[in-house]
């Protein structure tokens, strides 16, 4: 089973009487707690590509653990905010639900006070403490009360609609996709009222006193230009936790699946393996899909901006619900326009068949292109390049309004499937030397 495209199932553990919502991943020979940030919500992480890439990796190499903070995420809402003992409580009900003894602990940003005033406290469960991002005193966050006014009253009058993500993730500023990830994160993670009431309370964290005390091993990572938390936070974490060892990364980002999270995933691995990840190939072979939605502008003027991105979310749902259930691998979009790569060509026409199939449900045109070819994995090991991309998006230029169109090498390695084609002849791509022989798919869905 492949995590990244399987979420986990949720389940509950008991503390006292309030319910904390966990999933565990993997079965690698360690526990590793991941101790989220100021909100959560542990099944919308793995609607975001980069975040399940990520969470795959730590569950490569350990069996994670994940869970929603109470008052936040599937956990169950609290009358009164909770303080970081409580938390910690919750930490450990989740550990023995699921029959975990000891455990690394990994704190985020905002869940790193607690991970460390967990990693004094209990010892004897806590096996290693990383934390990224994060700070022991609230000022390093937000440095004045004038900054906290501000965060609360968008809290109040703004929360989300997604307008802080260039506080945290600025390379996707722009990102309309991620955008609306994070905007939705927002409201499952917690109410506006729910979310006021944790950064109040955080406003009160101070945990320099108990540096001193954590006896376990310590890496401290942190992107020298996180514009969220200063990289002082983490250089002062670092130096008053005996034998702490300290990583300073390249980067704005302060999420950690954002920017460049194999660097991050690479720092956590060796320091609670002793082996650095093996990079994979940088070349493989592939099905590129490209898909995009026919007379998308006239559309989005039709319905109107409010109407026209409902229905681009109802869109990229469908396409994700497709992508999932033909195992294939989502690279990018660019407004309505989707990249995606398969291990089988015979899936990626399935997929591109099926979603155009329920998207006609919509009113909804689409045009695919397919292609098979050698493709280059850049360094962030997720987007991918090379010429077999470039004629892939040639062939869904080519496709005609409703038509999956595909490259006569896709056709030639379906041979047997029981897949139909249309001939359409010898075509010129713009920029692709030699002319090339392209077919529609005649089928609506194929096997997943």
């Amino acid at each position: 089973m492949d995590i990244s495209r399987t979420p986990p199932e949720t389940r509950y553990a008991k503390s006292g009487d309030i319910h904390i919502a966990y999933q565990t991943i993997g079965k690698g020979p360690l526990d590793l707690v991941f101790v989220p940030g100021f909100i959560s919500h542990v099944e919308w992480f793995w609607e975001e590509p980069a975040c399940a890439r990520f969470f795959g990796r730590l569950a490569s190499f350990a069996r994670l653990i994940l869970f929603d903070k109470r008052g936040t995420g599937l956990s169950d809402r609290v009358a009164q905010v909770p303080t970081l003992e409580q938390r910690m409580d919750d930490v450990r009900a989740v550990l023995d639900a699921a029959c975990s003894e000891q455990a690394a602990i990994v704190g985020i940003s905002e869940g790193g006070p607690m991970s460390v005033l967990f990693a004094a406290t209990y010892p004897e469960r806590t096996a290693a403490l990383v934390l990224y991002g994060t700070f022991a005193e609230f000022s390093a966050w937000v440095s004045t009360q004038q900054d906290l006014e501000r965060i609360l009253a968008y809290m109040d009058t703004s929360w989300g609609t997604g307008t802080s993500l260039p506080r945290f993730a600025p390379s996707l500023a722009d990102d309309e996709r991620f955008r609306y990830w994070w905007a939705r994160h927002e409201r499952l993670g917690a109410s506006p009222g729910a979310a006021m009431a944790l950064m109040r309370m955080n406003s009160e964290i101070d945990v320099r006193p108990v540096l001193p005390v954590v006896h376990v091993p310590t890496l401290v990572l942190h992107r020298r230009d996180d514009v969220n938390i200063t990289v002082a936070a983490g250089r002062y974490i670092a130096e008053h936790i005996p034998g702490a060892k300290y990583v300073e990364l390249a980067g704005q980002d302060h999420v950690p699946w954002v920017g460049d999270a194999e660097a991050v995933l690479s720092e956590i691995q060796e320091f609670l393996t002793g082996a650095r990840h093996t990079p994979e190939p940088d070349r493989v072979l592939a099905t590129v899909l490209f898909i995009d939605i026919v007379g998308s502008t006239a559309r989005a003027a039709a319905l109107g901006d409010r109407r026209w991105r409902d229905q681009l979310e109802n869109y990229y749902s469908i396409v994700r619900q497709e992508l999932s259930r033909f195992k294939g691998r989502e690279i990018s979009t660019a407004g309505d326009g989707f990249l995606a790569t398969f291990d089988g060509p015979a899936r990626a026409i399935g997929c591109a068949c099926a979603v155009r199939a329920v998207v006609r449900q919509l009113g909804i045109d689409i045009r695919a292109g397919l292609h098979t070819g050698e493709c280059e994995v850049l360094a962030n090991g997720v987007d991918v390049g090379g010429i077999a991309v470039h004629i892939g998006a040639r062939v869904a230029a080519a496709a005609a309004p409703g038509e999956v169109l595909v490259s006569g090498t896709v056709k030639d390695l379906v041979a047997g499937s029981g897949l139909q084609f249309q001939d359409r002849g010898l075509r010129t791509l713009k920029g692709v030397p030699s002319k090339w022989r392209l077919f529609a798919a005649a089928n609506e869905t194929s096997p997943a």
